[in-house]
């Protein structure tokens, strides 16, 4: 029977013959071929048998298919991804699409017809040499099968190449990669062809036998270098070139530059001579994209949980790693192997030949690379799943961003209820001893966890935790798929290898061994349990912190005005202290781990060590010693990683639950209401609602607790479309909510919905003759801005037309404004439009809304936050000038006097609920909206409505309707073009770009930012006892494996007259050195440091002189005895290192981050201007991640592998000194690849963090402006520049590890030659060295290789993680505002006790470089005094406010309140005396007495006084509720009046209806009532009068109140002004566009150009014909009411001063 051979395989120093024949020459050809057909055929009749997934080499269809009811958690809105990937095929090149920016062209290989050419030919004249040697019988009769089985195999190979070359030539026929196949078999042939040849050149049958082997080498190895130096698939690819980005060269590299990536070469290289920047780094390959990522994943359904479904879709990927991982665990038992080979010839020469001795030498050298190839193959594969998983979850989570729900009441934990699902489990599984997977532990439920909102469906994740979701979640999540090959491929194979080994060495007793590690795998598991258990806590933790510390940034300046620096500092330091308190559980158990994974192969060894010596009663010898203490070595790898990647993944699976539980969150249910819209019988869309009834809660927890949710009821309004409608009604009456309620952001619990905002603006099509979509524009009350400029912020991607640029611009009012600014319509905005005023935000935010093309316009309350001279010049000629000609304009406003007259219908709301619409003249005749528009009706309506909306400067309706065609037809130009007599200033470079620009330090880490770690994790004495820690670690287990050579030489005595000629040394060796030791997965974990190889493992040969002891003649308890000793020493040892370092790790962390908190927090104004929030959240989140969980152990291991070194130097220095001169030219070696390796990895981490910024701030950016992305319809513009932050994000992440494996690959190879030299050096030295030096000499040659390389990773990681260190410390360096208390300068306790204010010839500017704001400003404001501050944009108001707070520095003259001079006192003495009112309100998450009283400083009582006082309560009083006359007041006092009228003026049935409808509650009724995240649940109106009730609260001597009820109506803006006129001894100074809230103040302040114009009285100024004010006066349309408030004013005055 074939094959028939008996005997070993290997004799002496070569194969057997028949080994030759029946295998290496019929066999496994033969088989090489059967498999590959097998294959092909497969492939060939299943072509769908790969599924869905775009492997690592190559990509799939790319198209994206959703399925909402199949995929629930990762619905991304109805428009999808536009892809700009295709095919890699043939014949699709030209169809393939072009994007901004992006040119496509197909790369040809070059010679790729002349390889074929080739390769043919040289099969050919294999296929002829085979035939030759049929015919001639070349090796013998015996052989004849051997040329048949070579002609065979060649004979398939050239169809191959055929079939290659004509589907080369057709893009139709669709086959697996035929060039793989043929490579694969050049391959195998080639290690065959190797053993033949060399079998042919040392044991030669004959010459003709000999030449046909040399001939069939040659041809093989031109044929493998062909396959390996020619591009991979010798076939054309697609590459993209982005802007001047080169593509990646990995899709056109070699197979050989792939092994060995050698690709990576021109970035190491370009990074050595110059430091990296983004423009230097290649752009992604096309597969590598997130656009194609995620679409291919989206065509993979969703049929179980998250991460099984990730599993699924990655599997291929997975299981091709696993093949390099199974491939690299049998790799690692060949050093351990050849070492033996090669001590057995050290012993015994003259039984050996030399050349046996040579060959295993070069197999030895041949295996470490081979293992190097796999390995770092594998962790390639493992990477490039890192990005495309990263990719899909980020992906996924921003698309998930973009459907969530608008607001939410409640703030959601995650995990919060798996942990109650968990624990009922656990209760009902009490009786299990044995723990299941899901099992948790009990834990005390929280009032959180108690409360109904917790378990109330409506409740949301907030924008602190998708951040974090974003930042660290979706990396450990991604990261962990590097290194999983690790659990399932290599260390299931390293251990039953190991097993068998150490069978074969000791016998029956390895079952000890085994033993012990079924018993270790309970524990570890256990381990890995409390790992997933604790890490939950600290994600938890981590996410209340980012949110606490994200919104104390938000409002950093609220905070910073009420001196409130030190108390929310406080409040984050304690969920600090929460986090480092989980931390350090984490660290404890990490500890206890390490003691563990220590121990076990120290247990092990001594177990087995004493049943084979006290139990069997054999002798311990060296051979049996050593190689098993190897193997218990090699069997400790795999337990590690085992343990270390169950933690990992266990880690990772909390990721994944938390990553999957927000996906799985309610979505926004506007694409469903709005995704159909109505049309009348002219086929004009419908806009209004059919009988609905709206909640801001869900359905179910509407129902439930109706109270808590704001509800609109009963709405039934039709809209009139092509024409102004307003919608009017007092501060918390529902305008904005009907507003997000027709944009479909609200719950629709009955009735319909209509208008055309359903779908992608991408999709929609222009209206030939009115130029216009059916579309909606949304201009929201608080202005929304992107981080851009002006001009791409009033584009906002739409095609650029110049002319109506102007036109809008000018119809804005911001022509002045832009002559401002430096930069004109080129200044960046800032994060949040940070640079602009509130009143330039809005026109800016308004500009984008007319800019666009949408026919529906949105405006909400866009007048407010404007001087009433703009408003009106905005009013005229934009929202009724002829840019909205034709369109639907539906505006909320106070300002009814202006805009009701010229309006077509009118909606007035009150609690919720229509009290009354219609024509505008019924509305006014009806008195809901005030008596003084019912007077002034007639004088007010000066001209038709048409007028007013016809186009201006002679323009013709055609000219205007060409203007709107333009805009589909011009491209859209991101550069201003210069125009001759252009009146916007435009086209400058914005100077504080750069400010705002994220920028990184260059070179490598300094000195100081280490000794700043340094120095926090501890003091010298610290150090001292770290170092002393360490090197106990190192002589503990040097005398451990020293004390098993002496036991083991206690066996042996040296005897001339004996000779034991039979015994051969057992060799072994720690294969891969501490690449074992220290796998990949544990640079995370800091368990490196601890995996040292043991360095006296290597046997002790026997000379010709020794005999061996019998068992009873050696104290084998003594032995045990002290090596159990030794063992407990040196774990004890390692506990208390591991201990020390994590408590100075910790220790570190608290420092770093109590020092950066106080440093931003006390960080002047202009600093959070230049600073967008992304860039501080970055340090605060995966910066300090960083810190807290990755600095102190790579560093931990990098010591360890210091300490290694230079240990083994020492202990190599002994034994082989000739050694050292060799080590000395590898480190040259090692020196000059580590040079290169570090300079381009430290800038490309540094790059990495830096791109992490960006990607944050457009997640910040749009979760707070995600209703005005739903409402533009504009969802796919930003997931396309989401997906390309990821790709720029991925870039430096990715060649960053690629140069990783390309400098793990280099060390490999240099450290297998030094394992080629050394062992050369032993072959060399026969005779002069005996078996036992040799083994440890080429043990410790090689382990110090291994360690070598260990020491430059781990030196680059800690070069790379101190990055983050880096990035912290320049944050602790920013400028600080002045002291807060100066002792020697403070007031007096009951300062100001006035309220006496003078400015005296004051000057500021916010920077030396510009000019002045404030110009030698001087006035006086008396005591009590209330002063009003006027003027228009840019003339100063703000400034001046934030000069009197210092937030502006003097540059000349000075502020005195009360005799003091305030720029000589502490900030907090100085803030905490005076109180303001900012500009955007500000609250934060919490309810609603934490937002008045955070600090608990009040009674309930006092806070409802200040509430009645803003107008939020009712009086006490029963008897001023009137709720039973009409409902619309119950709960909401300030609309009585309105609510009064209603009734009598609203004849409809509606109302009527309505009366016993369900009523909304006033949750300011109830001081626990929450507050979202920025106040979100509430109005704008309501967030100013909370903030002027937080305000007022303080009772404040100096009050200052910057447009503090801009949003609010006037009616309650009037009442809110009598309150304050009866505050008595408080100085009040108002910044105010309303000139009716301050006509009636004491003085007014008229500002322009940082100037005092005039400072009078109202009454006086007024008077005067020719003042500035007078002016003001009569352009806001309101001379006659403002004069007659004046006089009044001035009378009551004269009174009380009589």
């Amino acid at each position: 029977m074939f094959p028939n051979c008996h005997g070993p395989i290997w004799s002496i120093d070569d194969f057997s013959e028949c080994f030759h024949r029946d295998f290496l020459q019929i066999l496994f050809p033969l088989a090489a071929t059967g498999v590959s057909l097998l294959y092909i055929l497969v492939r060939w009749l299943s072509p769908n048998i790969s599924g869905g997934q775009n492997q690592i080499n190559g990509v799939g269809p790319i198209t994206s298919i959703q399925d909402g009811k199949k995929q629930p958690y990762l619905r991304l809105a109805v428009p999808q991804v536009p892809l700009n990937t295709a095919h890699h095929g043939r014949g699709e090149v030209e169809s393939l699409p072009h994007t901004n920016g992006v040119t496509i062209e197909v790369n040809h290989p070059r010679g790729e017809k002349a390889l074929i050419v080739l390769e043919s030919l040289a099969v050919i004249g294999e296929l002829c040499l085979h035939s030759i040697a049929w015919s001639t019988h070349t090796w013998g009769s015996r052989y004849d099968l051997v040329p048949i089985a070579a002609i065979v195999f060649w004979g398939y190979i050239l169809v191959l190449l055929a079939l290659r070359a004509y589907i080369s030539r057709s893009s139709t026929v669709k086959t697996p990669n035929l060039w793989n196949q043929t490579t694969v078999l050049y391959s195998v042939q080639w290690v065959l062809a190797v053993l033949i040849f060399r079998s042919a050149l040392v044991h030669p049958r004959h010459s003709k036998a000999q030449q046909h082997a040399i001939a069939n080498f040659t041809f093989t190895t031109f044929l493998l270098l062909i396959a390996l130096t020619s591009r991979k698939g010798n076939k054309p690819v697609v590459v993209e070139y982005e802007g001047n980005l080169e593509p990646s060269r990995e899709p056109m590299a070699s197979l050989f530059s792939l092994a060995t990536f050698s690709w990576v070469d021109p970035i190491v290289w370009r990074g050595y001579k110059k430091t990296f920047e983004m423009e230097d780094l290649w752009s992604l390959a096309p597969k590598d994209k997130a656009a194609a990522v995620l679409a291919d994943y989206r065509q993979f359904m969703k049929t179980t949980k998250l991460a099984w479904h990730l599993l699924s879709y990655f599997k291929y990927s997975l299981l091709i790693q696993g093949a390099w991982a199974v491939c690299n665990g049998l790799l690692t038992f060949v050093p351990t192997l050849l070492l033996k080979a090669i001590v057995e010839y050290v012993e015994t020469p003259e039984v050996i030949p030399a050349n046996a001795a040579y060959f295993y030498v070069i197999l030895l050298a041949c295996s470490s690379i081979a293992e190097g190839i796999t390995n770092g193959q594998g962790l390639w594969v493992g990477r490039k799943i890192c990005i495309r998983l990263r990719a899909v979850v980020v992906g996924e989570i921003y698309a998930k961003a973009l459907r969530r729900k608008a607001a939410s009441a409640t703030d959601k934990i995650l995990g919060a209820e798996q942990k109650k699902n968990d624990e009922s489990k656990a209760e009902k599984r009490k009786k299990n001893s044995f723990p299941s997977f899901r099992r948790k532990k009990k834990v005390t439920p929280s009032p959180q966890d108690a409360s109904p909102a917790a378990e109330n469906s409506d409740s949301q994740v907030n924008s602190g935790t998708i951040i974090n979701l974003m930042a660290v979640d979706s990396f450990k999540m991604a990261d962990i798929c590097s290194y999983l090959h690790f659990l399932w491929g290599s260390s299931p194979v390293q251990l039953v290898v190991c097993i068998v080994l150490l069978y074969r060495v000791l016998g029956y007793t390895s079952f000890v061994s085994i033993a012990i590690v079924i018993l270790a795998m309970p524990l570890n598991y256990y381990i890995a349990q409390q790992f997933a258990k604790i890490q939950k806590v600290v994600m938890s933790a981590t996410d209340t912190r980012i949110h606490t510390t994200n919104e104390v940034l938000q409002n950093i300046r609220i905070i910073k005005y009420f001196a409130w620096e030190q108390r929310f500092s406080a409040m984050v330091d304690e969920k600090r202290r929460v986090e480092l308190q989980a931390l350090r559980n984490k660290y404890i158990l990490w500890t206890f781990a390490a003691a563990v994974w220590s121990g076990v192969p120290l247990v092990i060894a001594f177990f087995s060590f004493m049943l084979y010596t006290a139990v069997e009663k054999k002798p311990l010898i060296p051979s049996v010693a050593f190689t098993a203490l190897s193997l218990f070595a090699i069997l400790r790898i795999p337990l590690d990683q085992l343990a270390d990647m169950i933690a990992h993944v266990q880690e990772s699976k909390v990721s994944v639950d938390r990553i999957e539980e927000f996906l799985n969150e309610d979505e926004t249910e506007k694409y469903d209401q709005l995704l159909q819209y109505k049309q009348d019988e002219r086929g004009d869309p419908i806009i209004g609602f059919d009988r609905a009834t709206l909640s801001w809660g869900g359905k179910e927890s509407s129902r439930k607790d109706g109270s808590t949710a704001f509800r609109m009821i009963g709405m039934d309004i039709k809209f009139r479309v092509g024409a102004l409608n307003i919608v009017a009604g007092p501060t918390g009456s529902g305008k904005t909510s009907l507003l997000m309620a027709l944009l479909g952001e609200m719950t629709l619990l009955e009735g319909s919905v209509s208008i055309p905002g359903g779908h992608s603006r991408e999709e929609l099509t222009i209206n030939p003759e009115s130029g216009f979509t059916e579309s909606v524009a949304y201009c929201a009350q608080q202005a929304w801005l992107v981080n851009d400029t002006i001009k791409e912020n009033i584009i906002f991607a739409s095609p650029y037309d110049k002319e109506r640029y102007r036109n809008v611009i000018s119809a804005c009012a911001l022509e002045r404004d832009l002559e401002i600014l430096d930069a004109g319509d080129a200044t960046l905005v800032g994060e949040k439009g940070i640079t602009l005023s509130g009143g330039q935000k809005q026109r800016v935010s308004l500009a984008r809304a007319l800019y666009c093309n949408s026919r529906h316009v949105l405006l909400d309350d866009c007048l407010s936050a404007v001087d009433s001279q703009t408003a009106k010049h905005i009013f005229e000629q934009c929202i009724m000038g002829p840019l909205m000609l034709g369109r639907t304009c539906i505006l909320v406003t106070h300002n009814v006097a202006l805009c009701v007259p010229f309006s077509q219908h009118v909606v007035v709301l009150a609690n919720g609920k229509v009290a009354l619409q219609g024509p505008p003249d019924d509305v006014i005749s009806s008195g809901l909206l005030g008596d003084e528009l019912n007077r002034s009706k007639v004088t007010s309506r000066n001209g038709t409505r048409n007028h007013s909306r016809t186009p201006s400067n002679d323009k013709t309706v055609e000219e205007v309707v060409k203007g709107m065609n333009g805009l589909a037809q011009t491209p859209n130009g991101h550069a201003t073009e210069p125009e001759d007599g252009a009146v916007i200033k435009t086209g400058y470079k914005d100077t504080n770009a750069n400010a705002r620009t994220e920028g990184k330090t260059t070179g490598r880490v300094k000195l100081s930012v280490v000794k700043l770690y340094l120095a926090a994790m501890g003091p010298w004495y610290f150090w001292i006892l770290a170092f002393a820690l360490f090197a106990g670690e190192q002589i503990a287990s040097v005398t451990i494996n020293l004390w098993i050579r002496q036991w083991s030489n206690s066996y042996t005595i040296h005897d001339d007259s004996y000779r034991e000629s039979k015994q051969t040394p057992a060799v072994s060796n720690q294969a891969n050195g501490p690449s074992q030791y220290i796998p990949t997965a544990c640079l995370n974990s800091g368990t490196c440091a601890w995996r040292a190889a043991p360095i006296s493992k290597a046997p002790i040969g026997f000379s010709a002189d020794t005999t061996i002891l019998s068992p009873a003649e050696v104290n084998v308890s003594y032995y045990l005895g002290v090596y159990a000793l030794l063992g407990l020493i040196f774990i004890a040892v390692t506990m208390g290192r591991e201990g020390l370092m994590f408590f100075g790790s910790l220790n570190a962390s608290r420092q770093i981050h109590s020092r950066l908190l106080v440093s931003v927090t006390r960080a002047k104004f202009r600093f959070f201007d230049s600073t967008p929030l992304g860039q501080l959240m970055n340090r605060f989140s995966k910066d300090l991640e960083a810190i807290d969980q990755e600095v102190a152990p790579i560093a931990l291991g990098l010591l360890g592998c210091v300490s290694t070194v230079f240990c083994i130097v020492i202990l190599i220095s002994i034994i082989t000194p000739r050694f050292l001169i060799a080590a000395v030219f590898i480190s040259v070696i090692y020196f000059a690849i580590g040079k290169f390796y570090l300079s381009s990895s430290t800038d490309l981490k540094r790059l990495e963090s830096v791109q992490r910024s960006p990607l944050y701030q457009q997640f910040g950016e749009t979760l707070s402006g995600v209703t005005t992305i739903r409402a533009y319809g504009d969802e796919r513009r930003f997931i396309r520049d989401n997906l390309l932050r990821i790709d720029t994000q991925t870039r430096p992440f990715l060649y960053l590890w690629a140069a990783n494996r390309w400098l793990a690959l280099r060390i490999d190879v240099t450290g297998a030659f030094v394992s080629f030299f050394a062992g050369v050096f032993i072959i060399l030295s026969v005779g002069k060295i005996d078996a036992g030096a040799a083994g440890l000499s080429l043990t410790y040659a090689v382990t110090f290789t291994e360690y070598v390389l260990w020491l430059v990773r781990l030196y680059s990681n800690n070069e790379q993680n101190m990055n983050s260190v880096e990035r912290a410390k320049e944050y602790l360096d920013v400028e600080q505002e002045a002291k807060a208390i100066i002792p020697e300068c403070r007031p007096d306790g009951n300062w100001p006790s006035q309220g006496n204010v003078d400015f005296i010839d004051y000057s500021t500017r916010y920077r030396a470089d510009l000019k002045p704001v404030l110009s030698n400003v001087t006035f006086r404001i008396r005591a009590g005094e209330r002063v009003g501050i006027v003027g228009r944009t840019g003339a100063g108001k703000s400034s001046l406010a934030l000069a009197l707070f210092r937030g502006l520095e003097a540059d000349s003259g000075k502020i005195i309140i009360d005799g003091v001079d305030i720029s000589l006192i502490g900030l907090q003495d100085l803030r905490e005396a005076i109180t303001i009112v900012p500009q955007d309100p500000t609250l934060f998450t919490g309810t609603l007495r934490s937002n008045l009283d955070p600090f608990g400083l009040f009674t309930d009582e006092e806070v409802f006084t200040i509430l009645r006082q803003v107008q939020l309560i009712d009086a006490p009083s029963p008897s001023t509720s009137s709720g039973h006359h009409t409902p619309e007041t119950h709960g909401a006092p300030h609309i009585v009046h309105y609510s009064d009228s209603s009734d009598e003026g609203d004849g409809h049935a509606l109302t009527k209806k309505m009366t016993n409808s369900h009523e909304n509650a006033n949750i300011f009724t109830d001081l626990s009532s929450p507050i979202a995240e920025s106040g979100s649940n509430l109005s704008q109106g309501q967030r100013q009068l909370l903030c002027l009730a937080r305000a007022l609260l303080k009772s404040p001597r100096v009050l200052m109140m910057d447009e503090a009820t801009a949003s609010i109506d006037y009616a309650t803006d009037a009442k809110i002004q009598e309150t304050l006129r009866a505050v008595k001894g408080s100085t009040i100074i108002t910044i105010a566009h309303r000139l009716q809230t301050i006509v009636d103040y004491d003085k007014v302040l008229v500002l322009d150009k940082g100037e005092v114009v005039e400072y009078d009285a109202p009454w006086e100024l007024l008077s005067k014909e020719n003042s500035t004010f007078r002016g003001m006066c009569e352009m806001s349309g309101d001379l006659d009411i403002l004069v007659d408030a004046a006089k009044q004013a001035e009378r009551k005055s004269k009174l009380i001063d009589v």
